[in-house]
């Protein structure tokens, strides 16, 4: 693990920390009126931990099999070509995210599963088995979108690591999407009046941006993809 390695996978994975599964919903539930029943948080956030650290151990499995046989199949493929599918690929994923963008602002506000399951764990209404099943509705929901973890995997799969290591890194990573809400709801636990126009204030802003954030978080990894690209095509021979 080198440190250039660490450094972007912590970007990554702070990136992913102000998703809509990871950071919106737990403040949500931070903002239930009265006591705030931190097992309810705790079991929230472990289910989102857990399913990405699923998620990430089944993909870094299927990766090095990815990976060996892209690289048998693009063998005998002239670099310029290598280079001009890139860029190729970098303007798709640009146009993907004011797609992905646009289809997030038409859902703002509609009725769903999400919206009634939000109102059952602010209440309290809810079982565990429905919080858990939030939170996996929220990372099912967010998973195909988020970009950056999915690059972070393909890092950790491309630094072959060792089984250990990746499982070790995959945990951390999962660990630091969570931490923001984590120090949220200890905040919340130790100063409630004092956090509570904080809390308010990112729900608010959350609630106005998510969609800005993903087309932005999307956009900008197909401009890196991009610009590579273009370096490549005009430095390398």
């Amino acid at each position: 693990m080198t440190p250039g390695l660490a450094l972007m996978l912590g970007g990554l994975a702070l990136i992913d920390s102000t998703s809509f599964g990871t950071l919106l919903i737990p403040v949500w539930l931070l903002l239930t009126p009265g006591r705030l029943r931190a097992g309810r948080v705790a079991v929230y956030l472990g289910t989102v931990a857990a399913f990405y650290f699923c998620v990430g151990v089944l993909l870094t499995l299927g990766a090095d099999a990815a990976l060996l046989a892209a690289r048998a199949l693009v063998a005998d493929v002239p670099a310029t070509t290598l280079k001009i599918g890139q860029l190729a690929l970098g303007v798709a994923v640009i146009a993907a995210s004011y797609w992905l963008e646009a289809r997030a602002r038409r859902q703002e506000g509609e009725p769903g599963k999400v919206q009634r399951w939000r109102v059952k764990a602010m209440t309290g209404s809810g079982s565990t088995g429905a919080l858990m099943s939030l939170a996996l509705l929220a990372a099912l929901l967010e998973v195909a979108t988020m970009l950056p973890y999915l690059a972070a995997v393909g890092l950790i799969a491309d630094a072959d690591l060792g089984w250990q290591l990746s499982g070790v890194t995959i945990a951390g990573y999962c660990l630091v999407m969570t931490l923001p809400a984590i120090v949220l709801a200890v905040a919340r636990l130790a100063a409630h009046r004092r956090v509570e126009p904080l809390l308010q204030k990112i729900n608010d802003w959350l609630t106005r941006n998510t969609a800005r954030v993903l087309g932005w978080t999307v956009g900008g990894i197909g401009i890196a993809i991009t610009l590579n690209a273009v370096a490549r095509l005009l430095l390398e021979p």
